[in-house]
């Protein structure tokens, strides 16, 4: 009888397991990482508490609360918590709490800190991958026939091999037709992708960051001119954990990190760009304001190696497919600055 008496209490108990694990639509992801402050993000599918516990890997009785956040619809359930006052140079594990409730993960969550090295010791080893073109199916929207997408084992082997950090290279989802004017629509297309179940892990563990090209923020070869470039930016803000998002005077994407003795620079190649094939006017890329940025951002930089990330291809010579060659003058304005202004260790991803 005494068992029996505990049956209902135990089921009670699972339920409400189970009930906060299916308020979890993605994540929990892990964003960028500084010295003593990182980013983590979840999403939910209706209205939630979101908060994170965490502690130095392998001291769990030091676990801390971090503050909570209450999802709605409006940010597409969407939670961005900043972490602070860590430690550098440590490992921490942590967990998902919705409603107060533990939310477990079939795979490990650990974020880290970077390592306080200067003046100190050399820099450390950094492992990190990059990636683009993440096309998620969604057969009743995507195009007839045999459409782009599946492989999605490729996320899995990245997890795998544990980098640090990944940089997401643009294309990082695929707005369709039907998304393309709609807010609700391009809201749906970031949180479809991002519920991928071979991602989870990989948004578990690895910092991330992100830029965007032409998919991710609006039709194929999308420009300046696009309606809707206000609710992707809206968008991408609220599904990525960058340490900062756009220019002051130049509104986008634009930011930079430092990891160890390498510093990246990420470029907005979208937010400013004139229509491919006008004949008139002026004609860019990136605009002013962000290569002025590039360049004072580059010269400012004491890391021996500086990656520029941008969406599509500076170096190519071929002046086809959106390639940086198709506006040979703004090409040659920002490499002739670089030579002129004797910046060392440049490399263009």
């Amino acid at each position: 009888m005494r068992n029996l008496r505990c049956l209902p209490i135990i089921l009670l108990f699972w339920a409400t397991l189970f009930a906060q694990e299916s308020l979890l639509q993605s994540g929990p992801m892990v964003g960028y990482s500084e010295m003593r402050e990182v980013l983590l993000w979840a999403q939910t599918n209706q209205p939630a508490k979101i908060s994170f516990r965490y502690w130095e890997a392998g001291k769990r009785n030091s676990a801390k609360i971090s503050d909570e956040v209450n999802t709605k619809k409006s940010d597409a359930y969407t939670a961005k918590i900043p972490i602070g006052l860590l430690e550098p140079g440590l490992v921490y594990e942590y967990e998902l709490l919705i409603n107060g409730k533990v939310v477990k993960r079939p795979y490990p969550l650990k974020f880290q800190t970077q390592k306080l090295w200067q003046w100190r010791e050399d820099p450390p080893a950094v492992k990190f991958v990059i990636g683009s073109c993440a096309y998620v199916n969604e057969p009743v929207y995507d195009r007839p026939g045999t459409p782009y997408g599946a492989n999605y084992e490729i996320f899995t082997a990245i997890h795998q091999k544990q980098p640090e950090f990944m940089i997401w290279m643009g294309d990082n989802t695929y707005l369709r037709e039907a998304d393309w004017f709609s807010r609700s629509g391009i809201l749906h297309r970031y949180t479809h992708t991002r519920s991928l179940p071979e991602l989870q892990p990989l948004w578990g563990s690895t910092h991330h960051y992100a830029i965007w090209d032409d998919h991710d923020y609006g039709p194929n070869n999308s420009d300046r001119s696009f309606r809707e470039k206000a609710t992707t930016l809206e968008t991408f803000k609220l599904f990525w954990g960058n340490p900062s998002f756009g220019l002051e005077s130049s509104p986008g994407v634009t930011t930079m990190f430092q990891w160890a003795d390498l510093d990246f620079f990420m470029l907005d190649n979208r937010s400013n760009r004139s229509p491919e094939f006008r004949i008139t006017g002026e004609r860019t890329i990136l605009g002013d304001a962000q290569i002025e940025w590039l360049i004072d951002a580059l010269k400012g930089s004491f890391a021996p190696f500086k990656f520029v990330v941008v969406g599509g291809q500076f170096l190519n010579s071929l002046d086809r497919y959106e390639t940086f060659s198709t506006l040979p003058a703004e090409r040659e304005r920002i490499l002739n600055a670089i030579a002129q202004e004797r910046i060392p260790g440049v490399f263009f991803l």
